[in-house]
């Protein structure tokens, strides 16, 4: 583990000398790679996916973990557009001149070298390797054992450009040792890893921030709220309401909570059952809820706290936006929500006092994307408040340094 580390802490300064011109020439070529490759891609993918079904895996992680033509096309594309985008390292931030007739300039570089813990999605693989080579960074990957195949084949892919043009191929890496005590050591090892992006379950969320000592963006839960306003455009609400639930319900800027004002409660709510009947949406309902339409079962206590990846959804009626904020405030995860209202005054303090990362007024908490907010794709989305929030993007993977310039100054 050390000898490997060390080699991607080299392969990472290295990164750091590498022009843009030459970092974006690189990203197109290995676009190019994953497109030529997509035969053997989809192949070594069959076989995760054959694993994952015969080991019953979900269907929501089935669905991230399928790799079609399609998909492979999209992978490429998000690298083409990431090499589009400005280079966010050696910006100027800030500048100015000390009393002492210093020259002080802030300046953004890379923070070195990123551990990166993921589930399933085999595409994480080609966007976070991505992010990391265009912002500078080394990275160490680690995907979930039912994306081995995937992951590994992606990954050298990826490499294969970097030899080809002599360049060193740790500058993207996976973990070599993909066990439980593999990543319990990655973590620990504060030489030479400068962050840790874990992204995936609760249970290895929790895992990782209790056990790492290197520095951890958690990329957490997706307990994703709407708020229906007494205000709301009911065509509009309904729109946007089915789209946050359904369009795809096994990521994490889904819907989990449909949160309805008591005073529109009896009109809207009907045609809501019909909306989400057709889409075969289970629904659990509080007690008032359950008074105005049949429900499936039941929302209280744990189904508040529950993020489900799935067709499911809770819907609770409400009194008011204050109770809408106080609900949201208890339970969310601090990832996106969204209110539904006409009402200027009740949408600004909607955006005012919920704390999440994303807040939303009359749109569906699904934009919460790198590649939907103009990243060219995430590495994660960040519930964490420091350093990085939402989604994490190029720029998010830069930190500063302060750069001096003086002539023979001294300190009196």
């Amino acid at each position: 583990m050390q000898e490997f580390l060390e080699n991607v802490k080299h392969a990472s300064r290295t990164l750091r000398t590498i022009d843009t011109k030459t970092k974006n020439l690189l990203l197109e070529k290995m676009a190019d790679a994953l497109e030529s490759n997509s035969k053997v891609i989809i192949e070594k993918n069959s076989i995760d996916y054959t694993y994952a079904q015969e080991n019953n895996i979900d269907n929501a992680m089935l669905d991230r973990l399928l790799l079609d033509e399609k998909r492979v096309k999209a992978m490429a594309a998000s690298l083409r557009q990431i090499a589009s985008l400005t280079d966010p390292v050696g910006k100027i931030l800030d500048g100015w001149v000390n009393e002492d007739g210093l020259q002080i300039s802030k300046i953004s570089v890379p923070i070195g070298v990123i551990g990166i813990i993921y589930e399933s999605r085999p595409n994480v693989t080609s966007d976070a390797a991505a992010l990391c080579f265009k912002s500078g960074n080394g990275c160490v990957l680690k995907g979930g054992k039912e994306a081995q195949e995937s992951n590994a084949i992606i990954a050298s892919v990826m490499q294969k450009v970097l030899e080809e043009n002599g360049l060193e191929k740790n500058m993207i890496s996976l973990l070599p040792d993909s066990s439980r005590e593999g990543v319990a050591k990655l973590i620990k090892e504060d030489k030479y890893v400068d962050l840790i992006i874990p992204r995936g379950g609760s249970a290895l969320i929790k895992y990782v921030n209790d056990n790492a000592t290197v520095p951890v963006i958690k990329h957490d839960k997706g307990l994703c709220h709407t708020y229906i306003d007494e205000k709301a455009d009911e065509q509009k609400a309904i729109k946007i309401a089915l789209n946050a639930k359904v369009q795809r319900p096994g990521v994490c800027n889904a819907m989990e909570t449909l949160l309805v004002d008591y005073a529109i409660a009896d009109s809207i709510l009907p045609k809501l059952k019909i909306a989400f009947d057709d889409a075969h949406t289970e629904l659990k309902g509080c007690d008032i809820t359950a008074g105005i339409i049949a429900v499936d079962d039941r929302a209280g206590e744990d189904e508040f706290n529950t993020e489900y990846l799935a067709n499911i959804l809770n819907i609770k009626v409400v009194n008011g936006v204050h109770e809408a904020i106080n609900h949201i405030s208890q339970y969310g995860s601090g990832h996106s929500e969204a209110i539904i209202t006409e009402n200027y005054t009740t949408a600004q303090r909607f955006l005012n006092e919920v704390d999440s990362a994303t807040v939303y007024v009359n749109a569906s908490t699904r934009f919460t994307d790198g590649g939907a907010f103009g990243f060219g794709a995430e590495v994660g989305i960040s519930t964490n408040k420091l350093h990085a929030r939402g989604p994490m993007g190029i720029s998010e993977l830069t930190t500063y340094k302060f750069i001096i310039r003086g002539d023979g100054h001294i300190r009196k």
